[in-house]
C-alpha cells in the first residue's frame, strides 16, 4: 500500500450499502483508480462530503493505493476548482453527466496519462467559462480520440467517404461503416479545430444529433466494451 497525493477527476459514483460510495476517478499520477468512501452518506458530520464526488469534479486527494484488483481509500480531499456554472446551468450539467459516462466507459488503463488528464481538465475549465456550448460535447469527444489512439487520419481529407471502421478517408462510399454526403460534410466541420473555434461551427438540431450518433458509433467500433451512454436521451431532450 502506498499513500499518494494527486489530482483526480471523478468519473462515476455508485451507492454502496446504505451510507457508502464507490467512486471511480481518473488520477493524474496513476491513471484510473476506484475508491470505497465509507460512511459518506451517513448523517454524521464527516470530512468527506458526497458533493465532492459529482461527475467530472476536479479534486486533489491524498489516498491509500492498494495492489491492483482491490478498492482504494481516500484520506483527504478538496475541490481544486469549484465550478461556477457547470452544476447550476442545466445545459452544462446535462452535458457533463453525458461526457462523464463516455469518459468512464472509454478509459480502461490503470496507468498515468498526463496529456489526457490535462486535456480533460482544460476542456472542463473551458466549458465552465463559456456560454456558446451547444457543440462542446461533439468537439470534446472527437478531440478525445487523439488520446485514445483513433483520431481521424486527415491525410486524404478530400476523398468522398470516411471509414468509421478504419479511421481514414476513402474513395468508395459503398462499404460498411462509411459516411458520405451530408453526414460527411457535417462531420468534417469539427476536424482540426479547438474549443475557441467552436462558435464558428453551425449545426441545426437534427445535424447535431446525427453528428453525435456518428461519433458514438466511431467510439463503439474502436473501443472494446464501450457502452452506449444512458444519458444520451436526456441530452437530446435538453438540447432540443
Amino acid at each position: 500500500m502506498a499513500i499518494v497525493s494527486t489530482k483526480a477527476i471523478v468519473l462515476s459514483t455508485i451507492k454502496y450499502g446504505d451510507t457508502s460510495l464507490i467512486v471511480r476517478c481518473f488520477t493524474l499520477k496513476e491513471g484510473l483508480k476506484t475508491y470505497l468512501i465509507k460512511g459518506v452518506l451517513s448523517a454524521k458530520k464527516r470530512k468527506l462530503k458526497p458533493a465532492y464526488f459529482q461527475p467530472l469534479t476536479q479534486l486533489h486527494i491524498i489516498a491509500n493505493h492498494n495492489n491492483k484488483g482491490t478498492l482504494n481509500s481516500i484520506k483527504e480531499v478538496h475541490v481544486i476548482r469549484p465550478y461556477k456554472y457547470i452544476y447550476t446551468n442545466v445545459f452544462k450539467q446535462t452535458m457533463v453527466l453525458f461526457l462523464s459516462e463516455i469518459v468512464n466507459s472509454s478509459i480502461q488503463e490503470e496507468e498515468e496519462n498526463e496529456p489526457l488528464y490535462y486535456y480533460i481538465e482544460s476542456a472542463l475549465n473551458w466549458l465552465d467559462a463559456h456560454d456558446e456550448i451547444s457543440n462542446f460535447h461533439l468537439l470534446f469527444l472527437l478531440n478525445f480520440t487523439r488520446f485514445l489512439g483513433f483520431y481521424p487520419d486527415l491525410s486524404e481529407v478530400d476523398k468522398e467517404g470516411f471509414s468509421l471502421m478504419e479511421g481514414y478517408f476513402v474513395g468508395s462510399t459503398s462499404e460498411k461503416e462509411v459516411i458520405s454526403g451530408g453526414d460527411l460534410v457535417q462531420f468534417k466541420k469539427l476536424l482540426g479545430i479547438n474549443f475557441d473555434m467552436i462558435n464558428t461551427v453551425l449545426f441545426n438540431k437534427k445535424e447535431r444529433q446525427q453528428v453525435l450518433r456518428i461519433i458514438i458509433r466511431y467510439f463503439e467500433l474502436h473501443l472494446d466494451g464501450f457502452k452506449n451512454p444512458k444519458s444520451l436521451g436526456v441530452l437530446e431532450t435538453v438540447f432540443s
